[in-house]
């Protein structure tokens, strides 16, 4: 398997670290053979001076986890297609900061590349929500990658909001359907009635679960694993790969295959970095996002179905684990509906009314 399981009490435990980093830096990578270099930077040898470049990628996941291994990937990627022009530092989730500290560091410049969770930004690009409509996307995982592919709503409306922010998206992906855990079995909404729900920072996402009668908790997912444990909270959601590397099936006793939403990422970019950058470098990270597209779904579907596996067969830390029947899916479908309502009416504007419009056609027109 190419992921490396990395133990969740063992990172709970380390404090974040606090590191001083420099901007995106470049220095020239001279020569050797003496050539002669002009004030354009040519050589009478080359058209251009070839110049080192160092940047730092943050994600919000850890070593052997979907975010960190494709940040992993893509440096490694990056950094043999420029001949070993371009390093870059991966850093996992904790290193600087919090979730908000890492979108901040990128806003700043401080990191040049970050993988966001649109759900921690919900504060800051209200529309960024929608990937919290439950319900919303196929069923089908391959259909809706296509979709986070080549959807217009995404990559042009969306994006641009997130650019008046200082943030560029660069690529949209699942990382896999989203599932629940609880202290007590979650089959129908009535499940859910006073139910402490973990959620991400994100009023839409807290309001889908008061539409199934649950009391929602906002929580940093690096508390996450304690506050299931001492029963702060009572469940959360998250792909299985997520839930079983986090060992949250440790402290819970039941798993809900529900398949209610796809956790979605962005990679992004600081745009100012990225804008500032020669041509030849930004077609250079720009094929690289696109080749990792079918990389990242592979990579997720390999470890959302070996880590199911090894929830199931985990004698030590037994885990009821429910699938849904879709009679039941759609008792908390209907209930799911109204709140696209609120998305329309309460979070967005008309760019993020005409935002979802667009969607909803695009997602209509891919089944």
């Amino acid at each position: 398997m190419f992921f490396k399981k990395r133990g969740w009490k063992t990172f709970a435990a380390v404090s974040a670290l606090s590191l001083a980093l420099a901007a995106c830096g470049s220095e020239d990578a001279g020569t050797d053979d003496g050539a002669v270099v002009d004030e354009g930077g040519a050589t009478d040898d080359a058209p251009a001076v070839e110049e080192t470049y160092n940047w730092q990628f943050v994600t919000e996941e850890v070593q052997g986890q979907v975010q960190y291994e494709y940040a992993a990937e893509f440096a490694e990627l990056i950094h043999e297609k420029s001949d070993g022009q371009i390093n870059i530092d991966v850093f996992e989730f904790g290193a600087l900061g919090s979730e908000v500290d890492q979108v901040e560091q990128l806003q700043n410049g401080i990191v040049e590349f970050a993988i966001i969770s649109p759900g921690f930004t919900g504060g800051m690009v209200a529309e960024g929500q929608v990937f919290a409509l439950q319900f919303l996307f196929p069923d089908d995982q391959e259909v809706t990658q296509e979709i986070l592919n080549t959807s217009e709503a995404l990559h042009t409306d969306l994006a641009g909001m997130y650019e008046a922010h200082n943030i560029k998206p660069l690529a949209f992906f699942t990382e896999g359907a989203m599932q629940w855990t609880g202290s007590n079995e979650l089959r129908t909404p009535a499940d859910f009635e006073n139910f402490k729900m973990r959620t991400q920072e994100s009023p839409l996402i807290m309001e889908s679960y008061r539409a199934y009668g649950a009391d929602p908790s906002p929580l940093s997912w690096s508390e996450l694993y304690t506050s299931l444990d001492r029963g702060v909270v009572d469940g959360q959601e998250n792909p299985i790969f997520f839930i079983e590397d986090a060992s949250f099936h440790e402290v819970q006793d039941h798993m809900t295959i529900s398949n209610h939403n796809n956790y979605v990422a962005m990679t992004t970019v600081n745009p100012d970095f990225y804008n500032g950058l020669p041509e030849e470098i930004r077609a250079l990270i720009d094929e690289t996002v696109e080749e990792m597209q079918p990389r990242v779904f592979e990579m997720q579907a390999e470890m959302n179905e070996a880590l199911l596996d090894s929830i199931i067969e985990d004698t030590e830390n037994p885990t009821e684990v429910i699938e849904l029947t879709e009679a039941e899916r759609e008792a908390f479908r209907e209930l799911a509906l109204p709140v696209r309502d609120f998305f329309r009416d309460e979070v967005v504007g008309d760019e993020g009314r005409a935002m979802l419009e667009l969607l909803e056609e695009e997602i209509a027109a891919a089944q």
